[in-house]
């Protein structure tokens, strides 16, 4: 018996945004500490403006932004809106898992895979590197987690399909331009999402990341925010590629062969 299915549904919904915030407050210390090589377990958050250690009860995700008015309690140097934000993000995803996967080990999976992809979009946009410390376990994970979602055959094979395919790519943009245009980092995510979703939705994401991709800089060049030389991260587009295939990618695919077949 489901012990949750006893439980009223606005008290599940709380319960999943309340872990959700968790998931949030946690990814911003990722977010902050990742790319100086600095350990999110230790020390304890602090303000890094006056380098006091936040109280629990002033770390509390959300509420204690609002509450202390998006400054610090001991020095009021304003605190940046990402914070609350990246929680609130993080908490959002949760719950939409909940309600499309409800209590399942497809949702379990996705507790860990949502956080990630807002740390790796965060960073990314930030800093435009994806860290190996969050892509290197993420393959691992992948292989373990992608062997539930699509059997060990399907993920493995579609490690090496996502990762041969940008690194294939990376290669050819090389002896072509002399420059790298795709970084390691965007080859060992492919890879990660390949070993988790398969094969054939590896090739989902990269269609969808690209697509998007596309979009946002055909929209920067008409707006002259962007030149035709500018570097744009990918790492955000590879999440929400990985996102909409997570949550709808067998769907797309079917959607797409039957189109192509009519039907048949």
């Amino acid at each position: 018996m489901n012990i949750l299915a006893t439980i009223p549904f606005p008290l599940q919904v709380a319960t999943v945004l309340f872990l959700g915030l968790m998931y949030g407050s946690f990814a911003n210390v990722c977010i902050h500490r990742l790319p100086k090589k600095e350990s999110v377990v230790s020390p304890r958050s602090h303000c890094p403006s006056c380098n006091t250690q936040i109280a629990a009860w002033d770390n509390i995700p959300v509420f204690s932004y609002l509450l202390l008015k998006g400054k610090c309690r001991q020095c009021a140097t304003s605190i940046s809106i990402i914070y609350p934000i990246i929680e609130a993000v993080t908490a959002l995803l949760i719950l939409a898992g909940f309600i499309k996967f409800g209590v399942s080990w497809k949702f379990v999976i996705f507790c860990f895979v949502g956080p990630a992809l807002v740390i790796i979009t965060a960073i990314d946009i930030e800093h435009k590197v994806i860290p190996d410390i969050i892509t290197l376990p993420g393959t691992i994970f992948g292989l373990v987690a992608g062997s539930y979602l699509v059997g060990f055959k399907d993920s493995a094979f579609g490690l090496f399909v996502g990762g041969g395919t940008f690194l294939l790519i990376s290669e050819i943009y090389y002896r072509i331009r002399g420059n790298v245009g795709m970084g390691g980092g965007d080859i060992k995510f492919i890879a990660a999402a390949g070993a988790l979703l398969g094969w054939q939705q590896v090739f989902l994401i990269i269609f969808l990341s690209a697509f998007m991709g596309s979009v946002v800089g055909v929209a920067g060049l008409a707006k002259k925010r962007l030149s035709a030389l500018s570097q744009i991260p990918f790492g955000p587009f590879l999440a929400g590629g990985t996102l909409v295939a997570y949550f709808s990618g067998e769907r797309l695919i079917h959607m797409y062969i039957m189109s192509v077949t009519g039907g048949y």
